[in-house]
């Protein structure tokens, strides 16, 4: 059993700041690659951006330069620095890990919402 729980999310004026934060517990040696995704009223749910344990890092072109993805294994956490936002990245922010022992399990987050106002 893996339980992710996000946190940060909120309401920002365009070209503002925020920080998510995405808790791991339960069975962290199942962890493998962890990232973030996002999904907008009547979207799909698409990536944002993922890391490795490896701390190698891949990013959507629409982030690219604006968004950090990190992770302290220490804490079992990992986040999302967003700069520069725009009111398209207003979705519901979900935090996404693999298992690394069997690569069709996914476990996900409850959510947190970004608001970003023009």
């Amino acid at each position: 059993q893996v339980q992710l729980v996000e946190s940060g999310g909120g309401l920002v004026q365009a070209g503002g700041s925020l920080r998510l934060s995405c808790a791991a517990s339960g069975s962290i040696f199942r962890i493998n690659v962890m990232g973030w995704y996002r999904q907008a009223p009547g979207m799909q749910r698409e990536l944002v951006a993922t890391i490795t344990k490896g701390d190698t890092t891949n990013y959507a072109d629409s982030v690219k330069g604006r968004f950090t993805i990190s992770r302290d294994n220490a804490k079992n956490a990992i986040y999302l620095q967003m700069n520069s936002l725009k009111p398209e990245d207003t979705a519901v922010y979900y935090c996404n890990a693999l298992d690394r022992f069997a690569p069709g399990v996914a476990y996900w987050g409850q959510g947190t919402q970004v608001t970003v106002s023009s």
